[in-house]
């Protein structure tokens, strides 16, 4: 066991490379000690009950349980449990009330300052007053691509796939110029293609699996929750140029708020 004085930190996120940079800078904190890290929702349940930790960092788009459902489970569970940062690409109104509403204590944005993230958790811990949402004590990127990095990777499409790289290109094209979604075919994938020299059949065909593996990962209640609206699952997954344009119109939204 560790030392008694200590901050006892849960880490849950599906993105492994994240969870392991921010259990090493935490690990090396004085006044920290990272008791678990999990993967999903179920995890951070299995961790809520065995560890006894005072804060759990939680992601909202995870396979099996997200966020919100954990939260949920939470609610209705006996015994102490611990304060919550949810940790998200996603800054939507709704979303931010929701979780409030589920009893988080805060909630964070991606990508943050770790150091700033210490100092949320201790203030959080020692009962300081704070705001719910993180966002002018945040590093938000300035980085278009990074932002949609971030989102794509929050919806499931893993980025060791071609479409992954495509899509991230061709919503950021999309963000900076919106004229470029009514000539998707003929102007869009042609600059994409010409960026990463293939050609405008490759770069349609890939978008188009990139999001099919994001519909087949089952989360499509995380989907309808992050784009603030319901898909229409009769008609199944948006096609490429539905998907680049809403998620342009919510890169643009973010950055103006």
């Amino acid at each position: 066991m560790g030392d008694s004085n200590r901050i006892r930190v849960l880490i849950i996120d599906d993105n492994r490379d994240f969870t392991k940079m921010v259990e090493e800078f935490l690990s090396k904190q004085a006044d920290f000690e990272v008791v678990g890290v999990g993967f999903n929702g179920s995890e951070a349940l299995e961790l809520v009950q065995t560890t006894k930790a005072d804060v759990m960092l939680l992601d909202i788009i995870m396979p099996h349980l997200d966020g919100i459902a954990v939260l949920e489970r939470l609610a209705g569970m006996e015994g102490p449990k611990p304060k919550v940062i949810m940790l998200t690409a996603l800054g939507q109104e709704q979303m931010t009330r929701r979780v409030v509403e589920l009893g988080a204590s805060y909630y964070v944005l991606k990508p943050f300052n770790l150091e700033t993230l210490a100092t949320r958790i201790r203030q959080l811990v020692n009962n300081e007053p704070l705001a719910v949402v993180a966002t002018s004590n945040v590093q938000k990127s300035d980085n278009l691509e990074v932002r949609v990095s971030n989102f794509l990777h929050e919806l499931g499409i893993p980025a060791n796939i071609r479409g992954y790289v495509y899509l991230r290109k061709a919503i950021s094209l999309v963000t900076e110029d919106n004229e470029l979604i009514n000539g998707v075919t003929k102007i869009l994938y042609p600059k994409v293609a010409a960026e990463f020299k293939t050609t405008p059949s490759r770069v349609e065909r890939a978008i188009r699996h990139a999001i099919e593996v994001a519909w087949g990962r089952g989360n499509i209640e995380a989907i309808n929750r992050t784009f603030g609206f319901t898909v229409d699952t009769r008609r199944g997954k948006p096609t490429n140029s539905e998907f680049i344009a809403m998620v342009a119109d919510l890169m643009r939204l973010e950055r103006s708020s």
